[in-house]
C-alpha cells in the first residue's frame, strides 16, 4: 500500500481576499519573506509526505478535491490541505498521516475546532473522486467513521481568506520567531 499524499488547494478565486482591500491574490500575498503558498508548500515540502498542487480553475472545493484525487489515484490515502494556512507545520502533516493508519478518516482538532488538513484513508477514493460543488468533502467525512485528533497547532485553523486575517497571520508567524 502507498503512503497517503497531501492535496495541496489553490484553485480558488480569493475574492473575500480582494474584497476586503487585499491588493493581490490571497495566495500571492507577502507573509514576511514568503508568499502564504509558499509558506504551505514548504511545511508540506518539511513533512516529507508526497503532495500535489491543485491549481486549475474549478467551480468549487468539492470539484478542486475531486480533480486532485483523480490525478493521483495510486495514493494510499489524502490530506485536504487548503493553501491558504500558511502557518501549519509539517509534523502536523505528519502525524494525520499516522492517524490515517488506524482510521479512515482524520480531522484534526484544535482547542475544539475542526481544522485542517483532513486526512482520507483510500478507502474513501471513490467518494472523493465523486465530489463536487462548494461544499468540499463534508459528506466524506460524515459517511465515514472519523477520528478527531487533538492537536496543537493553530497553524490548522488559521486561513487567510481576509486582509485582517493575513495581519493575524503575521502576528502569529513573529511570535513562532
Amino acid at each position: 500500500m502507498h503512503a497517503p499524499l497531501v492535496l495541496v488547494l489553490a484553485s480558488g478565486r480569493g475574492d473575500r481576499f480582494l474584497a476586503s482591500g487585499g491588493g493581490t491574490h490571497k495566495l500571492q500575498a507577502r507573509l514576511g519573506d514568503k508568499t502564504v503558498l509558499q509558506h504551505t508548500l514548504d511545511a508540506v515540502r518539511e513533512s516529507g509526505l508526497a503532495w500535489h498542487l491543485e491549481q486549475a480553475p474549478h467551480p468549487g472545493m468539492g470539484d478542486s478535491i475531486a480533480a486532485a484525487a483523480r490525478a493521483t489515484p495510486d495514493a494510499g490515502g489524502w490530506l485536504v490541505l487548503p493553501a491558504d494556512l500558511p502557518l501549519v507545520r509539517g509534523d502536523t502533516l505528519r502525524a494525520v498521516a499516522g492517524a490515517l493508519e488506524q482510521h479512515p478518516v482524520v480531522v484534526p482538532l484544535v482547542r475544539g475546532q475542526r481544522g485542517h488538513p483532513v486526512g482520507f484513508s483510500a478507502a474513501c477514493g471513490p467518494a472523493l473522486r465523486a465530489l463536487a460543488g462548494a461544499q468540499g468533502a463534508a459528506c466524506v467525512v460524515r459517511a465515514h467513521p472519523r477520528f478527531e485528533l487533538p492537536l496543537d497547532d493553530v497553524g490548522c485553523i488559521t486561513d487567510i481568506d481576509t486582509l485582517a486575517d493575513l495581519l493575524a497571520a503575521r502576528r502569529l508567524l513573529e511570535q513562532r520567531r
